[in-house]
């Protein structure tokens, strides 16, 4: 049966490009190597992977304390499960949990330097003495040391960006350097989608890298400057419902339900990139309606016709992908399939 166009898609519709993902992943692996090793951010998303498969599993997302049970049942169940500490409260809670039949806490010190969200902080010596009592603790084993390079998101450009990277690798190194002076030695990784798109060669000194949407990257990573606009892999599909001459508008079926709101006042065409329409900007948005304007002059409404198809290239893809139950894979405009996402914590 011939594949059916993704004009046929009833909207608004979350496509990806699959050959698109490839090409990214394949240039990911070129730059950093590979392993059969996964990194998540939900434990919604370690079980899918851990029934699929993958036994190599880091738990991403410093230690929430409701959920070390459902942590304690993937690390009896596969052959390595991690997680990440940065408290020694946390610490407190594997201490009351010891795992079966002998089996290790696989912990990696969440570490702070200069991203400002999660983490000790590289510079307080409570790093490392949270780092001395996990080494300390009976039943626990420091893994490694896990680094975020958030920061290199407020970057333009591939020299912010790997100066950055370059900051980052030098405050995890000195680190790793103070944690061999006090006899402990393991693991250590930085991570970013800007900073692994273009990695210094001191990142190969650290023993993993972990970027995360570089499969899919966004018009935020076209911005930045890890990607061109041409690489980014998922779009949304939007229908033209409205005309609205008397505010120089058109009214389209996609609202803040199906595209992430993340773009507001970051962009000169609005919420996302309308794909082939430079002058025409997505102005606002409702639960189920956008609203779109060009930049300056009359709108021709004889270009956009009740029906016309719009692509919605998305400011981020992330927050915009997990709005939607399905995504429609594609090759040149061809439906292959869906892809059904894993949702929830």
């Amino acid at each position: 049966m011939k594949e059916k166009p993704i004009s046929s898609l009833c909207t608004p519709a979350l496509v990806v490009d699959v050959d698109k993902v490839k090409r990214n992943a394949l240039r990911m692996i070129e730059r950093c190597g590979s392993r059969r090793c996964i990194v998540v951010s939900t434990l919604a998303e370690a079980c899918f992977y851990a029934d699929h498969g993958f036994d190599d599993i880091l738990y991403a997302y410093s230690l929430p304390l409701d959920k070390v049970e459902r942590c304690a049942d993937l690390s009896e169940r596969l052959d390595l499960f991690q997680i990440l500490l940065d408290h020694p409260h946390a610490l407190d809670e594997l201490k009351k949990r010891p795992l079966r039949d002998g089996r290790l806490w696989h912990v990696w010190l969440k570490l702070d330097c200069g991203n400002g969200r999660a983490g000790v902080l590289h510079s307080q010596p409570e790093a490392i003495s949270l780092a001395q009592a996990i080494v300390g603790t009976k039943g626990v084993e420091l893994t490694g040391v896990y680094v975020h390079c958030g920061n290199s998101y407020n970057c333009r450009g591939v020299e912010q960006i790997q100066a950055v990277a370059q900051e980052t690798t030098d405050l995890t190194l000195q680190f790793m350097e103070k944690l061999k002076a006090s006899g402990i030695t393991c693991k250590s990784s930085i991570g970013s989608t800007p900073s692994c798109s273009h990695p210094v060669k001191d990142m190969g000194k650290l023993s993993e890298v972990h970027p995360g949407n570089y499969g899919f990257y966004d018009v935020q990573q076209s911005v930045i400057g890890s990607c061109t606009l041409e690489e980014v892999a998922v779009k949304v599909l939007t229908r033209v419902i409205g005309h609205c001459p008397h505010r120089n508008q058109l009214l389209i079926d996609c609202g803040w339900c199906g595209l992430s709101l993340d773009g507001a006042g970051k962009l000169p065409t609005g919420y996302a990139v309308i794909e082939g329409h430079p002058d025409l900007k997505l102005l606002s948005m409702t639960q189920e309606h956008g609203r779109v304007e060009p930049i300056s002059g009359p709108l021709d409404y004889s270009k956009f016709p009740l029906g016309s198809l719009l692509t919605l290239i998305p400011y981020h893809s992330c927050a915009t992908a997990v709005m939607h139950p399905v995504y429609h894979v594609h090759s040149e405009g061809r439906l292959l399939g869906k892809w059904i996402p894993t949702r929830g914590w």
